[in-house]
């Protein structure tokens, strides 16, 4: 591992237009397994102006069966997609919670697909197959008490701050969408130094000039000033706020928005691979989302461990494929123990129950409506009541460390 560098990450706000949708998608989710645990979801959002599209596959008998919609349950789809915007805040002419043009497009799961996933249901011992083919990485480090990147954990909490804000009228002036940067200067391996700021944030009327552009920015650098650790920022820290000028025109008024485009603000802000698989808008069977969560947590449980200061881990499977083809640890050179230890000990633990989709919504509770609230600000480092975030626990470190001897 290099000791000294420069590194940077971004984030978007929950009104981000992709962010929209991507929240959007995982109310979907979290509406059809609070109706039935064992849903399948696939569900893709389109927001742009005035409008939104949801399309996808679905399995959910108490709302949809032999191709219908139950009695109700298109409207309150519906219902729960305007709630969804009502939150994050959006009443403006460009885009109305109230007012937006909505179509549903979902319809039932493949059959094809369901034969390939679902346990066996004729008396076989057939295992849940994976939902779909592919690779997933889980990351920690310890830059942070959250074991998470130092430049995306805090890129996350300024805008975190700004909607805190902006929704209990500390910073009226603020509008829903948003994006951050953050450039910190690394001496070995620790953050020492805020190189560069960059906050874009969507503001009320005529606020890119004069006194009023002076208050927005002065409140964006006092709001930065209190999210990141003292020492930081100092006088050459560079700073753009707004730097294209007047930012009125936002969300998906001013850019559609997809579910799925920000896998990487999603992750670990490019310190880590990503598999390519987005999240949102998709149930726990898909290993492009339990996967994920799963080396997270098993990642950040060797890093609690003290095993090493950085780790990664790969999962890879196949559809229709119970067990995972591969399981690789890399501690970059960080490690107590060696890689292989730790892969031999991670395919022995029983009770992570072989990293199989069915074992690892067991061992987790995926399947509960807990997704909706990691589709904005990052699906890691975070904790939230009800355990919310169940791969962020820390409940692994004495069987990893029984596991390689330590």
């Amino acid at each position: 591992m290099r000791s000294s560098y420069i590194f940077t990450s971004e984030s978007v706000s929950e009104g981000h237009p992709d962010k929209v949708s991507d929240q959007i998608s995982d109310a979907i989710v979290d509406l059809m397994l609070s109706k039935d645990p064992e849903s399948r979801v696939a569900c893709e959002t389109l927001t742009t102006t005035q409008r939104v599209v949801l399309a996808g596959e679905i399995r959910c008998t108490p709302m949809y069966d032999n191709g219908e919609w139950k009695p109700g349950a298109a409207e309150e789809i519906e219902q729960v997609v305007r709630d969804t915007v009502k939150e994050i805040g959006y009443e403006q002419t460009g885009f109305h919670w109230k007012t937006f043009t909505f179509e549903n497009h979902l319809h039932g799961q493949s059959s094809e697909i369901a034969q390939g996933v679902d346990a066996g249901t004729d008396g076989s011992n057939k295992d849940e197959g994976a939902g779909d083919q592919g690779i997933m990485f889980g990351y920690a480090c310890n830059e942070t008490p959250d074991l998470m990147p130092a430049t995306l954990d805090y890129s996350h909490k300024i805008l975190q701050r700004l909607a805190d804000d902006r929704k209990s009228g500390a910073a009226p002036f603020l509008e829903p969408d948003a994006k951050s940067q953050v450039t910190l200067r690394y001496e070995n391996g620790k953050p020492v130094k805020a190189m560069a700021i960059v906050v874009s944030t969507q503001h009320a009327k005529g606020y890119d000039q004069g006194d009023k552009e002076a208050e927005l920015k002065a409140y964006v650098k006092k709001a930065v000033g209190e999210v990141l650790p003292d020492g930081l920022i100092d006088g050459d820290t560079v700073w753009h706020i707004n730097p294209t000028g007047a930012f009125e025109i936002g969300g998906p008024d001013g850019d559609a928005g997809l579910t799925g485009r920000k896998i990487i603000v999603d992750t670990y802000g490019g310190a880590a691979p990503h598999g390519g698989g987005a999240f949102s808008g998709k149930d726990p069977t898909k290993v492009d989302r339990s996967a994920a969560y799963i080396t997270r947590y098993l990642a950040k449980n060797v890093v609690a461990a003290g095993l090493a200061t950085h780790c990664t881990i790969q999962l890879s499977y196949a559809i229709g494929v119970s067990e995972p083809l591969s399981v690789y640890v890399d501690l970059h050179g960080t490690g107590t123990v060696s890689e292989e230890a730790l892969e031999d000990a991670i395919r022995g633990m029983t009770k992570l129950g072989g990293l199989t989709p069915r074992g690892i919504r067991t061992h987790l509770g995926l399947n509960k409506p807990i997704y909706k609230q990691s589709a904005a600000y990052g699906h890691f480092g975070r904790t939230a009541a009800g355990d919310a975030f169940p791969w962020e626990r820390t409940d692994l470190v004495d069987d990893l460390k029984a596991a390689v001897g330590k």
